[in-house]
């Protein structure tokens, strides 16, 4: 299982769990933190979403700002790419699987201090996709 937040366009957040999330596939479903035992999970649209994250806790802290920088004294693996979303949020990071027309690509920041371990960009949902 996954620990993912989701985060739609439309700026809705869904926090919980996947173990069926594929590049490949339109759909999948969440686990969603706090339902009650036996909920069902629900089910998420790509079309729908902004990007995936794949984070080290739900909670992260709320005053911390990530750093768009890569550290000197770390190599980088992967391509350097800077990701510009809709609604102006910037990521930078690396990604080893970016082509243009595809749905999207997953993305590793720059900030290894990040509570965001890696995430899934929806490509529909950015304004600019540039290398560095």
């Amino acid at each position: 299982m996954n620990k993912v937040v989701a985060r739609f366009t439309d700026g809705r957040l869904v926090k919980g769990y996947t173990h069926d999330f594929t590049p490949a596939k339109d759909r999948f479903h969440v686990d969603v933190v706090g339902s009650a035992p036996g909920e069902k999970a629900v089910e998420i649209g790509r079309e729908d979403l902004k990007a995936l994250f794949f984070v080290k806790d739900f909670d992260g802290d709320p005053n911390r700002v990530d750093v768009n920088a890569f550290d000197a004294s770390r190599p980088v693996v992967g391509r350097r790419i800077r990701v510009v979303f809709q609604d102006g949020e910037v990521l930078v990071g690396t990604t080893m699987g970016y082509q243009p027309g595809r749905p999207g690509f997953f993305l590793e920041p720059a900030d290894t201090e990040s509570n965001i371990r890696r995430c899934f960009v929806v490509a529909s949902a950015t304004r600019e996709i540039r290398f560095l």
